[in-house]
């Protein structure tokens, strides 16, 4: 992958996301994280690209289940992306917890590596306008903006601990 490929990325998620400004703030958030993390992976031009496409699925032309990661990793599919992006995209900050209890399939393996926790921690720890938090405090904005009963919180409630896992491994390579 080369620089072109994130400039493309970056190009494809402004384009998508048009008209929602609030996601572009977040994404773009999670992209500078992301680079803040490209020393500690094996991927630093992969990571990018995660970043800047992990929410495209939320765009309405590509919305097709309603569930953004696999959604957004079905098109870039489509669009003739690497195997290894989809599956980031697809599985992005613990969704397959997300995607079992609302019985949708996702076609991709989650890596479990150093990359995916670092696209894991820059989601997990940039809010909607794309502003620096950390993960609980993350955890708890989206319980509160869903609600307790709503999917998305019973899935996070699950997921948090997985989530912190990942973020803090990330945080102790970026540390030391």
């Amino acid at each position: 992958m080369t620089e072109d490929f994130v400039a493309w990325a970056a190009r494809l998620a402004q384009e998508s996301l048009d008209g929602m400004s609030r996601r572009w703030q977040h994404v773009q958030g999670v992209a500078r994280h992301a680079k803040q993390a490209v020393d500690v992976v094996d991927d630093a031009d992969l990571l990018l690209v995660a970043a800047w496409l992990h929410d495209i699925g939320y765009a309405p032309s590509i919305r097709r289940t309603g569930f953004h990661p696999v959604d957004g990793a079905e098109f870039l599919r489509q669009q003739g992306a690497p195997t290894r992006l989809c599956a980031l995209v697809a599985n992005h900050s613990c969704a397959r917890v997300e995607a079992r209890n609302r019985d949708i399939e996702i076609d991709w393996s989650d890596e479990q590596t150093a990359l995916r926790d670092a696209l894991w921690w820059a989601d997990m720890t940039t809010t909607p306008t794309g502003e620096t938090t950390d993960v609980r405090s993350r955890v708890a904005e989206v319980r509160e903006r869903y609600g307790p009963d709503h999917v998305v919180s019973k899935s996070l409630d699950e997921a948090a601990p997985e989530l912190i896992e990942a973020a803090e491994r990330t945080e102790k390579l970026l540390h030391g």
